[in-house]
């Protein structure tokens, strides 16, 4: 296995997204290392992607992003789940991509006992799932994972063969979420099941209900 230069990830998300798939993530902890092999990424691609944290430029939370290819950007959602993403594109240029789905490939046992009682298939088998079986939390927010003897290891592994590669709308967001920037391995049992987002209605108020009916 040959660990993955920064160059790779010197161009933007859609073209690195479907390169990922087959990789594999290593993390190292005090506790053992856990090891996923990529079956399901998605590309964000910055200031001109309305799905993007930096569509609207940099802030304290996606600066990350606009910093050197190859770093960890590490995000909290729904109050309660960690999303990791892989920046992309020069510095200075915000594009990333986010890792959905894996197969745990080593560490099964350190993987199972963060996700008790969950089946192998589905221990890696989402975004937030895939985040708890690899022990990553916001502490790992800009962690350069091509940094030589890092706590976490990007490597290539055998390549995947392009017909083999589907496409489809992205999970989730509600700009621009019909583009098919989701990249998944076809028949792999670790990829996620697709969800199309389904924006939220407002409650009606007092007045609103009282006039109905």
């Amino acid at each position: 296995m040959t660990p993955i230069p920064r160059e790779f990830f010197a161009a933007d998300a859609l073209a690195v997204a479907p390169r990922l798939l087959g990789c594999l993530v290593r993390h190292r902890t005090t506790s053992g290392s856990v090891t996923v092999r990529l079956t399901e990424v998605e590309a964000y691609l910055g200031e001109c992607d309305p799905g993007s944290h930096a569509y609207r430029g940099r802030t304290p939370r996606n600066a990350v992003m606009f910093g050197p290819p190859g770093h960890v950007y590490v995000y909290f959602t729904y109050g309660m789940h960690y999303c990791m993403n892989l920046v992309c594109s020069p510095e200075g240029t915000a594009s990333a991509v986010l890792l959905r789905a894996g197969e745990v490939v080593a560490g099964l046992t350190l993987a199972r006992s963060r996700r008790p009682g969950i089946p192998d298939r589905d221990l890696a088998r989402g975004p937030a799932r895939l985040t708890v079986a690899l022990g990553i939390d916001k502490t790992h927010n800009g962690v350069d994972a091509c940094a030589p003897g890092s706590c976490l290891a990007l490597e290539f592994r055998d390549p995947i063969p392009e017909e083999m590669i589907c496409c489809g709308p992205r999970v989730g967001v509600t700009a621009a979420a019909d583009v098919p920037w989701r990249f998944w391995i076809r028949g792999e049992p670790t990829v996620s099941a697709y969800r199309p987002h389904v924006r939220r209605r407002r409650a009606p108020s007092r007045a609103e209900a009282g006039s109905r009916g």
